[in-house]
């Protein structure tokens, strides 16, 4: 049997800059399901996405999505791209084992917490404070580097991770510290500085954008209390949920958000195509 992928579309041009297209996934000329492509709003062209694979009911389980995304590769090889993502939600079990299984790597993933009514109480001699303006450009220099550095970790080049830091700075802080909605905060114990934390709205939830604790004083139990004051804050504006974003391989934050009940939404995965 051939497996092919037929346009249902012309390229789409997005006001991003990125491009899209549609196709039916056709065996033997019989359309047994569909799948998007797109380029990365992130990366640009030479990485392509994605943004959904469907097969029909009657033709699951049959390996039609494996050779489907298989032949998705094939098609972004010709539009110039050097690697492929795709963002598979934690219910779709099957779709992850056939990912995993074709050299998809997992680079992050996103976890969220539903929030009660009542902020978590810090512990003894904790407490949060307001980053002061003479801390911020500082932690923020500090942060887009070690962006940086994880993304290079986990299969980007550094110029598109760079250029990825810069833009993503430029948007979701247009006016830096002073910028609406957006919470920089320092967490202090028993008079010292031990950590910080950066929390905002999106997408109607709470979000966890930065959170670390010090060097000096990790293994201490300020990466939770960081975590219970990013939640109390939630709280505090209104909202039902808390979502973050944990690297792969971060297993101390990946053990420290499990035990406090966030539950995986989203695996993202990517693959080199060269």
């Amino acid at each position: 049997m051939t497996t092919t992928l037929r346009p249902t579309e012309p390229f789409q041009h997005e006001a991003d800059g990125t491009r899209s297209r549609r196709y039916q996934v056709c065996v033997n000329s019989r359309p047994v399901g569909a799948i998007h492509l797109a380029t990365s709003p992130f990366f640009g062209d030479s990485v392509a996405q994605i943004l959904d694979l469907r097969i029909d009911e009657q033709d699951r389980r049959r390996g039609r999505g494996t050779v489907a995304a298989l032949a998705a590769e094939e098609v972004v090889r010709g539009w110039g791209c050097e690697r492929i993502e795709a963002s598979v939600p934690a219910e779709a079990e099957a779709a992850l084992k056939v990912a995993t299984a074709l050299g998809y790597v997992l680079r992050n993933r996103h976890m969220e917490k539903p929030l009660g009514d009542t902020p978590p109480e810090l512990p003894a001699g904790s407490r949060g404070r307001p980053m002061t303006r003479e801390e911020f450009g500082p932690w923020q220099d500090l942060g887009t580097e070690s962006f940086i550095q994880s993304w290079t970790e986990r299969g980007v080049p550094e110029d598109q991770a760079r250029t990825r830091a810069l833009e993503g700075n430029a948007t979701l802080l247009p006016d830096g510290a002073d910028t609406p909605g957006m919470v920089f905060s320092v967490l202090e114990h028993e008079g010292t500085a031990v950590g910080t934390l950066w929390t905002g709205p999106r997408d109607g939830k709470a979000f966890v954008y930065d959170v670390e604790a010090d060097a000096a004083h990790r293994g201490r139990g300020h990466g939770r209390s960081l975590m219970l004051l990013a939640e109390a804050q939630g709280i505090a504006n209104g909202l039902p949920t808390i979502r973050l974003n944990v690297f792969a391989g971060n297993t101390p934050a990946e053990r420290l958000y499990e035990s406090l009940g966030y539950e995986t939404v989203t695996h993202h995965l990517y693959k080199s195509l060269l």
